[in-house]
């Protein structure tokens, strides 16, 4: 069948190279070169990257609503749109165009969780259970008829880069059983429950800001929703530092939040809201993130100091 597939970062990519294994990807449309570091250096889009390095075209729209893209969408003569994580919403003269319609690769278990954001969100949130849904495209954002679906557990500790890549390798493999239906005509759409629906938000830099007030469960949720960026952060003798990994510390303390409780030899025990939690890779202002274990050998801490909160 040929596709013309949308899709921007890594988690697009074995979704990307799944279609093209399987099916004519004709172009990548995925967002453009964005500047990265302190070099500002425009970089390319990973999936741009794995595109260029298999022949296939690419484009990268700065407008879509102008009607020069469509007419350059309708001259490829997609059959079928593919979306895995593009990071724009696109119109009805778009959706328009391909003859099969449209479908988008969504890390959730919609209804719960439409939105930019749905695996930080989930980890954030607590969520044991998370997932992969194959749908068609509406204009309401991730409101499309359910194809398939598919449910994983989170782990108890897990990054958003860790679940991230779990959720592309699935989505890439249903994304697959979805065109496959497609194509001999055996696809069967069911409708999402209204009633049921949860929307998250973009995850911004400020929601990787620790407010030591919290549950230790809730501030060990946001260290790991905020892997690989923004990273959660604090302060720390004035300073802004990083809190790469933790871990839930089932001890009741009377110590005000914030305030370290003890040094340990490979972390550091600090008070929240409700409990503790162990800081177990730390990164110093200036610093590369290491083990708090390294840390502690040339840096000293003491009980009684405190991590603040950034206002």
């Amino acid at each position: 069948m040929r596709t013309v597939f949308f899709g921007t970062p890594e988690f697009a990519v074995p979704s990307l190279e799944a279609v093209a294994a399987s099916h004519e990807v004709a172009a990548l449309v995925c967002q453009p070169d964005r500047p990265q570091g302190r070099s500002k250096k425009p970089v390319f889009p990973a999936a741009k990257v794995w595109a260029r390095e298999h022949g296939i075209p690419v484009q990268q729209p700065t407008k879509l609503n102008d009607g020069t893209f469509e007419a350059w969408l309708r001259g490829q003569a997609p059959e079928l749109g593919v979306v895995a994580a593009y990071g724009r919403l696109l119109k009805q003269p778009i959706l328009d165009v391909p003859a099969k319609g449209w479908l988008n690769v969504h890390p959730s278990l919609l209804p719960r969780w439409r939105g930019p954001s749905p695996i930080q969100t989930a980890i954030l949130e607590g969520d044991v259970e998370t997932g992969v849904t194959i749908m068609s495209m509406v204009l309401d954002m991730d409101a499309g008829d359910i194809l398939q679906q598919e449910s994983m557990s989170i782990g108890p500790d897990e990054t958003t880069e860790a679940l991230s890549e779990r959720l592309a390798r699935m989505g890439a493999r249903l994304l697959i059983e979805g065109i496959d239906k497609v194509a001999c005509g055996e696809a069967r759409f069911t409708p999402q429950d209204p009633d049921a629906v949860t929307v998250c938000t973009l995850f911004e830099k400020e929601d990787g800001r620790i407010r030591w007030d919290r549950s230790a469960q809730r501030i060990h949720n946001r260290v790991r929703a905020a892997i690989p960026w923004p990273v959660a952060h604090c302060l720390y003798r004035g300073q802004v530092c990083r809190i790469h990994r933790s871990e839930v510390v089932q001890e009741a303390t009377a110590a005000a939040p914030g305030t370290i409780t003890r040094v340990e030899q490979d972390g550091v025990l600090v008070a929240a809201g409700e409990g503790q939690i162990a800081v177990r890779v730390f990164q110093a202002p200036g610093k590369r993130a290491m083990p708090m274990a390294d840390f502690l050998r040339g840096h000293a801490m003491e009980a009684g100091e405190r991590f603040e909160e950034i206002v």
